[in-house]
């Protein structure tokens, strides 16, 4: 969740949405996402709308703090409910994400999920994730979540090697979320993630392996794995503009991919989107499958985003402004857009795409189709799927997902 909102049209202050955003709801599943704001430190590399206390103090008073958080957040899902209405859904994926979600009380966690059940209902078999910092949670805090309806959590890991956790200004130690994996597993944790960055500054081929070797073997079900992105304003885009640490090219990107594919392929996992693996069809994160089949989910929290029937809103960035909107009666909504349906064409390209089973040839405009044949006839996209009416991305497509998707979109 980039830190940047978007342009879009004022707000309704009750957060009332369009009459044809519920159309055809019941065949669409509904998620929560719910975020957590709070981060001990600030990672080097990070763009999201985090904030430590230091950042908070002063900015926001008492309406800022994370002590009082779970109470703010569960007034915002009160409002979901009076939104959308009589919508009989049940919801399917419950996913806090941060920001660290387990710098607040397990409680409060529990209370925050405890929320969306008591309005909505969940789904049989709904999945419940939380992100979690390794040096955050112990046995008593996994057994807590575990027990108050958790069943998936997802560490984030990054690296096996100190001194690649270091430029990441990662606070966690080498061999912790390994730890972290078996003790989810003793709390009853049917699902485990653990997210891998490659292509730090300093890391080497070697390096990777160790991370992805440490990662296989610590047991997950799951493994995420994506290319360090140096956004600008960061601390990471200054050191490297000051020329503190050399920065990791496109080529080195892709070797770092081609590694993470084939040592993931070896130890059971299989990719279904092009940065996420997992050893079983039951292992894959469902609320993400979610965002990239263009679903219905509500971000509850500071700058959190949703999208609902083709409607797509953002919330205020900042804790003391969003938990004072909520104060007052008011949505935090800060804009919002209506998506024509052109555009939810194109973005079902952009989304669907990166997944192992594709997109439909049937959605791609005429120069699409065009560049679809030149992407088949260059290795981008498997010949059988092609045949059947798909565009599925080979090993090589992915590598290059970025300007295929790009081409097909045109």
């Amino acid at each position: 969740m980039p830190s940047v909102l978007p342009d879009g049209e004022p707000m309704p202050d009750d957060g009332a949405l369009p009459g044809h955003a519920l159309e055809g709801a019941g065949e669409r599943p509904l998620g929560f996402y719910l975020h957590v704001p709070y981060c001990a430190t600030r990672c080097g590399y990070c763009d999201f709308n985090t904030y430590t206390a230091t950042e908070l103090r002063g900015s926001g008073g008492v309406l800022a703090s994370q002590d009082n958080y779970a109470s703010t957040l569960t007034e915002e899902i009160r409002l979901a409910r009076k939104v959308l209405g009589d919508d009989p859904r049940p919801v399917s994926t419950v996913f806090v994400g941060g920001g660290t979600p387990t710098l607040l009380d397990a409680a409060d966690l529990v209370r925050m999920l405890a929320a969306v059940r008591d309005e909505f209902g969940l789904a049989d078999n709904a999945e419940i994730t939380t992100e979690a910092n390794p040096e955050s949670v112990g046995p008593e805090y996994l057994a807590t979540l575990r027990a108050g309806g958790f069943n998936r959590i997802s560490f984030g890991m990054q690296s096996a090697r100190q001194h690649v956790l270091k430029i990441l200004d990662r606070t966690h130690t080498p061999g912790r979320p390994e730890a972290c994996v078996a003790e989810a597993r003793a709390a009853g944790f049917e699902h485990v993630n653990l997210d891998l960055i490659y292509g730090t500054p300093g890391e080497s081929d070697d390096d990777w392996r160790a991370s992805l070797a440490a990662a296989v073997g610590a047991g997950p079900d799951h493994i995420s794995a994506y290319a360090l992105i140096v956004e600008e304003g960061t601390q990471l885009a200054r050191r490297i503009r000051r020329g503190e640490v050399p920065m990791t090219d496109d080529d080195e990107h892709a070797d770092r991919y081609l590694i993470a594919d084939s040592v993931l392929a070896d130890a059971g996992f299989s990719w279904y989107e092009v940065s996420n693996w997992a050893t079983t069809e039951a292992g894959r994160c469902l609320h993400n499958e979610l965002y990239w089949r263009g679903a219905d989910w509500w971000g509850a929290g500071p700058g959190a985003h949703s999208h609902v029937g083709g409607v797509r809103w953002w919330n205020v960035k900042h804790p003391g402004a969003y938990a004072a909107a909520l104060a007052a009666g008011k949505s935090p909504g800060a804009g919002r857009e209506i998506l024509p349906a052109e555009d939810r064409r194109v973005e079902r390209i952009l989304l669907e795409l990166r997944l192992r089973d594709g997109c439909p040839l049937s959605i791609l405009a005429p120069a699409g189709l065009a560049a679809s044949r030149r992407a088949l006839a260059d290795g981008l996209l498997e010949a059988a799927a092609y045949e059947a009416g798909r565009a599925v991305l080979t090993l090589r497509g992915r590598l290059l997902a970025d300007a295929v998707v790009r081409d097909l979109v045109d």
